[in-house]
């Protein structure tokens, strides 16, 4: 195959510059395109060659575009407009305004692009602006397929599931992507295989010790950890943690004030855990729903912890306790594992954490997108 032309929007720190190389087909990112300065830092760090645009893409003219002679459209636009915790303003949100041009010029386009791969959150799949978006592929002669696709899939113990479709001019010989087929997932893991282990149910008498029930998490809540933990498909955390010699635990180690606060909704995984959830932009910051910590001291057995707050008649006390757990926020570094990203990704060395901590957390899944690039384009 001829080197392809890549057009990346919303290039963010280059998650999907990375999916592209994984893939090891032959292309060229002609474009980068972001309004957010720290990303694009970061982006021109890892690939000072790429041209990179610090420009709003409703701003960029027709003729510009018809200029790059691009194969390959990549672009995962906002989400906020789309997400569970919004407000749900869909085409109506200021920030759809440039997907919404986007839409306007594809059937514009001198040459329209062979290929399109879009990635945004669950929720989209229910949005305007996909009906918007479906419509104007029908009109340019795509075919397309939707899929809801977790990390899981793909071997990582990390919970994050995203909408993709792609696209492929219909003058193309398509295999694999049927005519405006639709696969949408209402869980974010995949059947277990047939060599998985057995699930295993709580008994009366378990429940009875307090053995699950330790932390303000339903039955449901916890069978659903416990299936995922002895997926044997998905890989364990340890494979994705700094060396411990390389990691300031100090550094990392949950705020006192927050344990003592936020210690019954924490989401605890162990080193040996094949699960963790979904690392958004505030991890670090806030702790409900952005992200799993690290039980660092293996020693202590959390449900022991757990059990004992409630005897504790005075904070102290009860902080002593969770202390013994060990308990710290995944670095970056480790976040970015998980996240697909390679070891010859790095950060600037004056972006601060909590920034590192953003711009992961408005990236991709690198090893998920790959796999889908390569179906869409090698089909």
């Amino acid at each position: 195959m001829e080197t392809l032309r890549v057009l990346e929007l919303y290039s963010g720190i280059g998650g999907m510059h990375y999916a592209l190389k994984q893939t090891g087909i032959s292309a060229q990112v002609v474009a980068a395109i972001d309004i957010n300065t720290t990303a694009n830092q970061i982006y021109k760090h890892n690939f000072p060659d790429t041209p990179l645009w610090n420009r709003t893409i409703e701003g960029i003219p027709l003729d510009e575009f018809n200029g790059l002679c691009f194969d390959v459209i990549l672009m995962s636009p906002p989400c906020q407009p789309f997400t569970r915790l919004g407000l749900h303003r869909d085409v109506t949100d200021p920030r759809t305004k440039s997907f919404l041009y986007i839409l306007d010029l594809l059937p514009r386009l001198s040459q329209r692009p062979r290929f399109i791969l879009l990635e945004n959150v669950k929720g989209f799949e229910r949005s305007s602006a996909r009906q918007r978006l479906v419509e104007t592929l029908i009109k340019c002669s795509y075919t397309y397929q939707e899929v809801m696709v977790s990390p899981t899939s793909v071997g990582i113990p990390n919970s994050r599931l995203r909408y993709f479709l792609m696209a492929k001019l219909s003058t193309e010989n398509i295999s694999s992507l049927a005519n405006s087929k639709t696969s949408f997932e209402s869980s974010d893991t995949q059947p277990p295989s047939p060599s998985s282990s057995p699930v295993h149910s709580p008994t009366e008498e378990e429940h009875s010790k307090g053995r699950f029930l330790y932390k303000l998490e339903t039955t449901d809540e916890v069978l659903r950890k416990m299936n995922q933990n002895i997926d044997l498909s998905v890989r364990q955390i340890q494979d994705f943690l700094e060396p411990e010699e390389n990691v300031d635990i100090e550094q990392y180690l949950v705020a006192h004030k927050t344990l003592l606060r936020y210690a019954l909704i924490l989401d605890i995984v162990t080193p040996i855990c094949r699960r963790s959830v979904c690392f958004t932009k505030g991890y670090g910051r806030y702790v409900e729903g952005t992200g799993s910590v690290l039980q660092s001291c293996m020693e202590t057995e959390m449900e022991s912890v757990f059990k004992h707050l409630d005897q504790c008649s005075k904070e102290e006390e009860k902080l002593q306790l969770l202390l013994k757990l060990k308990l710290r926020y995944f670095t970056p570094r480790e976040v970015a594992n998980l996240m697909g990203f390679p070891k010859s990704f790095s950060f600037p060395a004056h972006i601060p954490i909590k920034q590192r901590y953003k711009v992961l957390g408005n990236s991709l899944n690198v090893v998920v997108v790959a796999s889908l690039l390569q179906e869409l384009i090698s089909s």
